[in-house]
Formats: C-alpha cells, structure tokens, sequence
C-alpha cells in the first residue's frame, strides 16, 4: 500500500452538504476505550458541522453478539453522554438500525451483485483453497484467493452442485488500482494484486461484514467513514463494492475515508480488547468523569492546543477537524488520563462533585453502616477532599475516618509514622490540643506545632503519628481542617486509644 504523502484536506466537506456519520460497534463484550474515541471523533465531526450521528449496531454475528452487551452498549453511550440522531429506540428514516433485523436487504444486493456478474460463487473447499496458498507462497506469489472460480462456466458450476458441494459469493475485485484520498493520511494507492476476490455471503447464507457494512452505509447515505487503522487495508474492497452498488442503484455516491491511528497499549502494542487498560467499565467503576475520560480519549490522535490539554467537550467540538488528526499512533497513558480527570473533577462546583461522589459513600464501597453516614460531616469535607482527587473512588478511602467507629489503620502508614517516641509526641500534642480552638482549623494547627517544637520536631514530622492516630493513614485529606470536621471528642479518643495500643 503506497502513500503519495499527499497534502491532508483542509475541509473534507462538500459545501452546502451536511454530513452523516456512523458508529457502528458489534455487542460483544464489553466497550473498550479505542472504541470510544472512534465514536467521540465521529460525534464531534458531526456535532462540528451540524451533521448527522448514525448509530448503527452490527450484530449478524450471533455466535459473539448478545443482548446484555447491546443494553451495556446503549447504557455506556449515554453515561458517555453521546446522542445519536438516527439509531436504537429513537429509529429514523433508514431503520431498522439493528443488522440482525436487516437480512432481507443484505440478500436482495447480494442477488443483485450476482446477477450484474460483480459477484460469483466460489466452491473452493478449505482444503483446496490452503494448498493452492501453500503453493503460491513456495513459489514467491501472492497468496490470496486465486480466481478459481472466477469465470465458471455453468456446466461447471452445475457439476460442483452435482458433487454436493456448497458455494460462497465472492466479490469480483477489478483488475486495476485503487487510489483514495484518506482525510487522515492522504493519497493512497493500492495496486490489484495486493486485493484479490473476497468473500460476501458466507455458504450458509449469512452475510459477512463485507457486505453488510458498505451495504449499510450506501443505504444510510453515510458521507464519511471514521474509523480505526486497523480497517485501513479493507477499504480498496468498499471503494470497488462502493461502484458496483453505484451502477446498481444502490448507493449514490462513495463516502470519504478517514483512518484513525491505532491507541498503543504496554510494550507499544496495539490496545486491544482483552488488555485491562482497554475496559471502558474499568474507568466507570473508578470513578472516572465522562467529561474527563472523553477529554484524554480526543488527545489520542488529535490535539487541542500546543499548550492547552485540559478543555470542556463543547469546546472540543467547537474546534474539531478531521484534518488535524494525526496518522502516527497514539499511546494511552493512565497517569496522563487520571491527572486529566483530577484537572475535570476540580472544575466541577462542590455541588455537582458531591453528588457525583455519591455511588462511592454507599454500599458495595462504602465500608460503614449506612447509618454512621453523617450527611453534614460530608457535605464539610467535600471541597477538601475536591482539591485531591484524581478519580471519583478514592473519596471512600479518604472520608471513612468520619464514618467509622475507629479508624481502619494501614500498616504501612504505622510503622511510618510510629518511630522514634510517638507516644511522648502524642501526649503533648494532646495536652496542646485539649486547649485549642476546634472552630478554627489554624489553632489546631498551631497546637500540633507547639507539640513538635517541644519534642524538637518540625510540623510535618509532629503531625504524621496524629494523622495516623486519628485517620489511619499518613496520606490523605488536610489534617487540621479533618479533625475540626471529625470533633474533638472524637479526636481526642482516637489518640487515646492510639496511646493504649502503643503502651500495649
């Protein structure tokens, strides 16, 4: 496959045309985050240029498809908050959108293809057609389908059928180059022998995605293709499918293709499905933002700025050209993503960061009785606690010191924070703390300090065995403004019942 390096469109739009885009996922398994910035750089072309979003499902596979994955489909494309124009249970004028319910139109084109000699059968068994490639590969050929059966008289096609022997349709590939501008890469160019007959109807009778998916976009009058690298080698097939249905009536015109660069996981291979990383339900149960996740997703492959990568999903919009994205691959970086989500959880109004810390302060996460919930307690802590969050599920962990009847201490933490003479530490800062002023997070603060100083501690030192005595943990929420929120009853306990457990 040669590139021209041909210049990338500025506008990949006909003037005065509005375009219509797909996203077209199969319902198997769960969504994985490559998919979804397939269908965020679709949505966002369409939303840009006041398009139309078409939201497809492919599901003729029913080996692989089921209905728990289509509803996890449709679920995560709203949490996403991505809305489809045409589509699953709004319909549109080119319904059903589910291919299953399709067959009976995949089966008249193919009868057409047929028909117009651009498709023929082909009854070459699997054993024929591996000894024919062994041999072309032993000989330095090309090993794809050879056209056996390309012209079959039907003499010949008779006595195949006389045999019992069952065909596939194969897609009659034209015996020249295809040349394509992609609005990602350019001009390419792809020489015939390098795309040889493929296969559209399989022998039972089902559709394969060869057909159905051209099929669908000719129908849909889909204008631009979106999609990943990975497809890329596929399109020299739809372009020469794309004429055929032309000459049949069946589609109007060939859309635009645009490759999407591959999103790299660990050891810089391609991320797929089966890679921890690549879960989309992984970041939901971590608490990521829609809006957060989303804005790291369009920076695989695109850019925003040179010196801006935290923005809203509107302004993104606003600023989207297919033309800016880039063909090298993109790699996914968890730090880089969950820093960004922080950056989105901060720009949230305490309200809104409340409420949406809401599933991680009950059960299954929350390791409190639901009774020990203290709404005001956490409604005090809440912009502290905004200020330190890279995702949502670290706000169970950080708060549960308020809810807990004592704290959950982390060994580690301990054995960090316990050194030297923390007990003689721990009396004075109590004595110092006994007469602070509980209202105001400065004295208390003041009152640690005078403790340090006594013992010839620094403040961050005079404060890690009190951090730990009250919350469990050396890391976590700002101590003084937690232990105003906690109480002085209850702080003053938990540093007792952390002198007993060091005397004991």
């Amino acid at each position: 496959m040669a590139n021209a390096n041909s210049p990338k469109l500025s506008n990949a739009l006909k003037q005065g045309v509005p375009p219509r885009v797909r996203f077209c996922p199969s319902p198997t398994g769960n969504p994985h985050v490559g998919l979804v910035r397939t269908a965020l750089f679709n949505w966002a072309f369409a939303q840009h240029n006041e398009g139309t979003f078409v939201f497809r499902i492919e599901d003729t596979d029913a080996a692989r498809d089921s209905e728990e994955s289509y509803q996890q489909l449709l679920d995560s494309m709203r949490w996403l908050g991505f809305t489809w124009d045409e589509g699953p249970e709004i319909g549109g004028p080119h319904a059903p959108y589910r291919q299953s319910q399709r067959m009976d139109i995949y089966k008249d084109v193919a009868d057409k293809l047929l028909a117009g000699g651009h498709a023929y059968p082909c009854y070459c068994t699997t054993e024929e057609l591996d000894e024919r490639r062994e041999a072309a590969r032993a000989a330095g050929r090309a090993s794809g389908y050879d056209g056996h059966c390309r012209d079959l008289t039907d003499e010949q096609k008779q006595a195949f059928e006389a045999e019992g022997r069952s065909h596939i349709v194969r897609f009659r590939m034209p015996d020249e180059a295809t040349t394509f501008t992609d609005l990602v890469r350019g001009e390419i160019t792809v020489q015939p022998e390098n795309v040889t007959d493929y296969g559209i109807v399989r022998a039972n009778g089902a559709p394969l995605y060869t057909l159905v998916n051209p099929v669908d976009d000719a129908l849909m009058e889909i204008t631009h293709v979106l999609r990943g690298e990975d497809l890329l080698s596929s399109t020299p097939r739809q372009i020469a499918l794309y004429k055929a249905l032309i000459e049949l009536g069946v589609a109007k015109e060939i859309p635009q293709f645009g490759h999407l660069p591959y999103v790299m996981g660990e050891g810089n291979k391609k991320l797929s499905k089966r890679d921890p990383q690549a879960s989309l339900n992984l970041y939901r149960e971590r608490g990521f933002l829609p809006e957060g996740l989303l804005n790291y997703l369009s920076l695989l492959g695109w850019s925003f700025s040179a010196d801006q990568d935290v923005f809203s999903i509107e302004d993104m919009v606003a600023k989207f050209d297919i033309a800016d994205v880039n063909a090298n691959p993109a790699r996914f970086d968890l730090k880089k993503a969950e820093s960004i989500n922080g950056d989105h959880i901060r720009m949230l109004d305490v309200k809104s960061f409340a409420e949406a810390c809401e599933p991680w302060l009950q059960a299954p996460h929350a390791n409190w009785a639901p009774e020990d919930f203290d709404r005001a307690a956490w409604e005090a802590i809440a912009p502290y606690a905004q200020t330190r969050m890279t995702v949502l599920s670290e706000i169970t962990a950080n708060v549960d010191f308020l809810f807990l009847p004592e704290p959950v201490f982390d060994q580690p933490s301990w054995d960090k924070a316990m050194k030297g003479e923390p007990a003689a530490l721990l009396t004075t800062a109590r004595e110092k703390l006994v007469d602070a002023d509980w209202s105001d997070p400065e004295s208390l603060k003041n009152a640690v300090l005078a403790a340090g100083e006594a013992h010839g501690l620094k403040l961050g030192k005079a404060q890690a065995p009190v951090r730990v005595a009250v919350t469990g943990r050396t890391v976590g929420l700002p101590l003084f403004e937690s232990l105003e929120i906690l109480g002085k009853e209850k702080s003053l306990a938990r540093i007792d019942a952390t002198l007993a457990k060091l005397a004991g």
